[in-house]
């Protein structure tokens, strides 16, 4: 038998009633559209172990071979979060300048974006998503992981939704380029900077663009042969 073949244990799996699985389905939806991207937050403190559990939700996303090719670097030193706002802005500053396009400014300004991320210090936690090109076994040989920007994805999809679960606010921010934090926060070339999550509690009274989300049948095809 080789060596590769993995081991096999039972499938933990409760089948539920169909009204359960209604009623489940229909409760998550109700929760999560209440999701919304916010970009003021509070600078009050978020319980440690609040994070650690819903990065551990994340680390449960399905990944190519199974080579879970993520890294999340969680930031809640001021000094650090206070380095990643200062390359962040320098690149935005770059993007609004010169290098975006002026439909993609078009397109911002309806948000009420800029250059200016203060959010990157004032929030008590960023966390940084990496994409693995490579990993090592367990005898510390370099191999090579797949799908990996697919699987760091799904990772953080989950891990977005479990925060917003858990009662704490996110932002997705991406700066570009993003190799800064490979510097900043020590990760090897061999991983790619998706982006930086911030993550919290949403400053008092804040507001949010009065956007709707597209209908089901605007997104979906059903192909039931009807």
């Amino acid at each position: 038998m080789s060596d590769n073949v993995i081991q096999t244990i039972p499938l933990e799996f409760t089948r539920l009633t169909e009204a359960e699985m209604q009623q489940r389905a229909a409760s998550f939806y109700s929760q999560v559209k209440c999701r919304r991207t916010v970009r003021e937050f509070s600078d009050e403190a978020v319980p440690a172990e609040i994070i650690n559990n819903c990065l551990r939700a994340a680390g449960t996303a399905p990944s190519g071979a199974n080579r879970q090719p993520w890294h999340f670097a969680v930031v809640s030193d001021p000094a650090i979060k206070h380095r990643i706002r200062l390359g962040a802005e320098e690149e935005e500053r770059e993007f609004y300048q010169s290098r975006a396009p002026q439909d993609w400014l078009d397109a911002l300004a309806a948000l009420g974006t800029d250059a200016n991320k203060p959010f990157l210090e004032t929030a008590p936690y960023l966390i940084v998503i990496f994409a693995e090109k490579f990993s090592r076994d367990v005898a510390g040989e370099k191999q090579k992981n797949y799908y990996v920007t697919e699987s760091a994805s799904i990772a953080t999809g989950v891990l977005i939704t479990a925060l917003h679960n858990a009662g704490l606010a996110t932002l997705t921010h991406t700066p570009s380029p993003m190799k800064f934090l490979n510097e900043i926060l020590q990760r090897p070339v061999t991983e790619k900077p998706l982006m930086v999550l911030v993550v919290g509690y949403p400053k008092a009274d804040t507001h949010v663009p009065a956007i709707s989300r597209k209908a089901l049948e605007d997104f979906t095809s059903f192909h039931d042969g009807n």
